[in-house]
């Protein structure tokens, strides 16, 4: 097994400033949007990109919320794991509003399908766009694309993208691991 570091603290910083940006650029005040992070792995980001906007716009009523899809998987009931959920938390409608959902990896598409299935549960929205810091390409399993994108990558099957956070004490890494 081999491990190939792709985005370093210095180039993740950028990554996110950058997406930050081009989010502010389109939504503008955030008057009538709302950013999502996919719990567990997409909080991370979520959060990460909600505080920065805030910083860069100087708005502190942006809509926030963390959405968990662990009983929206169609892969849900297949293994004899036990499934603990994770916090949900949305305080707000989605109706009518322009939802970001946020990632860290992109892999076959399956669970922003079932993310989309969960964010119907709180209303519905006019839009929704999806944001991933690593988009795995030439992988998907469902027709689902980015509309913001951190890095792409081509990668194998057997491939991991492994996305690593100073919030776990670790450092700001995504690295490639190769089985070999």
């Amino acid at each position: 097994m081999s491990s190939k570091v792709i985005l370093e603290k210095k180039q993740f910083d950028i990554t996110i400033d950058r997406l930050c940006i081009e989010l502010i650029e389109k939504h503008g005040t955030f008057q009538n949007s709302a950013i999502i992070g996919l719990q567990p792995r997409g909080t991370y980001l979520s959060k990460r990109i909600y505080n920065r906007i805030k910083q860069l716009t100087g708005k502190s009523n942006i809509l926030y919320g963390e959405l968990d899809i662990a009983f929206y998987r169609d892969d849900f009931r297949r293994g004899n794991e036990q499934i603990l959920p994770s916090a949900m938390d949305i305080n707000f409608t989605v109706a009518d509003k322009h939802i970001v959902l946020i990632d860290d990896v992109l892999y076959t598409g399956r669970t922003i399908r079932s993310a989309l299935d969960a964010l119907t549960d709180f209303g519905r929205p006019a839009k929704v766009e999806l944001l991933v810091l690593v988009d795995r390409r030439f992988s998907r399993h469902l027709p689902i694309q980015p509309d913001y994108t951190g890095i792409a990558v081509d990668t194998r099957a057997n491939d991991k993208v492994k996305v690593e956070w100073t919030e776990n004490n670790k450092q700001d890494v995504i690295h490639i691991i190769t089985q070999n």
